[in-house]
């Protein structure tokens, strides 16, 4: 990402410390390098430590600035709380925490176990929500104002077939933000949250097409899929200074997506069970594999 790719003026985020759960890659990394170019110190987190380490290495070689790498499994209250007195002890407290991290895969919901489900639903609704508990309760308790963004999907509000678990995650994270909102808006902290449309990275592609048979961006409106650096401009928007009114909003930023097809995955129901047999294979395949990095 250059600087002449976002719409602000350098310098915006000065000041402010943000922590971006799963910003090691795909577009938790994107927000963490649009936070860092405008001033903005910046804390990743993820469960693969070398990864988040790699990841601030690359961003502060290029740009300067502070970008810390912290190890943290979301799915923990007790690493979530060791994680965030180490950056409330690192120059205090955070003015911003985006909740990133996530994960997803395609199936027959007939066809999940119950470990499956909780993969997906550990990360994306109890981590997601445990680190916004954890931190709104010290913004409260210091009486000092914050933002929070989730990054959510358009399934919030239609579902989504064979994405069971994420979509229900999901949809809980939605009601999070319109709750949070209400309740700590008048105390100082603004909850908002994007829901991505088609912005191609490695671990969707591999999880969700894993066949590689769509293209990205076929069923968009526009004709192609979102450019990294238009979804880092509107997290900075949300989360900047000068949008302050802004609470309790899902903002789509899709293409035309959700209104056109309802953005979801209803069209892999033509799926025969042969192709349901070779989806999980590589599905599990990349899983074996990502398994043995992380243990190398």
């Amino acid at each position: 990402m250059l600087l002449d790719d976002l719409m602000f003026k350098p310098g915006l985020m000065r000041g402010q410390r943000i922590l971006i759960t799963g910003g090691g890659t795909g577009l938790g990394r994107v927000m963490a390098e649009a936070f860092l170019l405008l001033g903005s110190e910046v804390y990743i987190c993820g469960r693969r430590g070398d990864v988040v380490e790699q990841t601030a290495t690359e961003l502060m070689a290029r740009h300067g600035g502070k970008v810390v790498a912290l190890t943290c499994d979301i799915r923990q209250p007790e690493a979530i709380a060791a994680m965030l007195d180490s950056i409330w002890t690192d120059g205090g407290a955070l003015t911003g925490l985006i909740n990133n991290a996530a994960g997803n895969f395609v199936s027959r919901t007939e066809d999940l176990s119950p470990r499956a489900f909780d993969a997906i639903a550990n990360i994306v609704f109890h981590g997601s929500f445990y680190v916004t508990l954890e931190c709104g309760k010290r913004w409260l308790a210091a009486g000092q104002h914050a933002n929070v963004l989730s990054t959510l999907v358009t399934w919030v509000w239609n579902g989504s077939a064979f994405t069971v678990p994420s979509a229900m995650s999901k949809a809980g994270l939605n009601a999070m933000t319109q709750s949070l909102a209400v309740e700590w808006g008048g105390r100082g902290i603004r909850v908002n949250a994007i829901a991505p449309g088609v912005f191609p990275t490695e671990s969707a592609a591999a999880r969700l097409d894993p066949t590689g048979a769509a293209k990205p961006g076929d069923d968009v409106p526009m004709q192609r899929a979102g450019e990294m650096s238009e979804l880092a401009n509107l997290a900075v928007y949300l989360m900047a200074p000068g949008s302050d009114y802004i609470n309790g909003e899902t903002i789509v930023i899709d293409g035309g997506l959700y209104p056109a097809t309802g953005g979801n995955f209803a069209k892999l129901t033509s799926l025969t069970d042969e192709d349901w047999r070779r989806t999980r294979q590589l599905i599990d395949e990349r899983n074996s594999a990502d398994k043995a990095r992380r243990t190398t």
